[in-house]
């Protein structure tokens, strides 16, 4: 196969998590995400799920081999101030995101999930 028959056509990050309930009160009731399905092989089993905002896809992961604590993923972004208005307004008691200016003057607004990744959602533009 040539390289012109070729097309890459998304990325999914797959973020480990440690606590299901936990991960839908950020992912679900504070990012505003929704969720698509989730997954178990059996009772007493791991969870894999799939989030969803937009055009953002994210999977959720008890399995211990699947992504690595403290990730970071740059989530291009319409609307950061928008966002940022929506999630104060949700008072969502863990955390208080502000929004800044990146090097390259767009706006960004980082959050930390409760198992140390990082989400930066972030105007596009630029290089990244």
């Amino acid at each position: 196969m040539s390289e012109a028959a070729v097309e890459l056509q998304g990325v999914i990050p797959v973020l480990r998590i440690f606590d299901v309930d936990k991960a839908k009160e950020f992912y679900l009731a504070f990012l505003g995400f929704k969720l698509d399905w989730e997954h178990r092989f059996g009772d007493n089993f791991p969870l894999y799920a799939q989030v969803s905002r937009s055009g953002a896809l994210l999977h959720l992961s008890e399995h211990h081999g699947d992504g690595s604590p403290g990730a970071a993923v740059s989530i291009a972004t319409l609307g950061v101030l928008d966002l940022r208005r929506e999630l104060a307004a949700r008072n969502y008691r863990y955390y208080k995101p502000g929004a800044e200016d990146t090097p390259d003057n767009r706006r960004s607004l980082t959050v930390l999930d409760p198992f140390g990744n990082k989400l930066i959602f972030r105007e596009p533009g630029g290089g990244a």
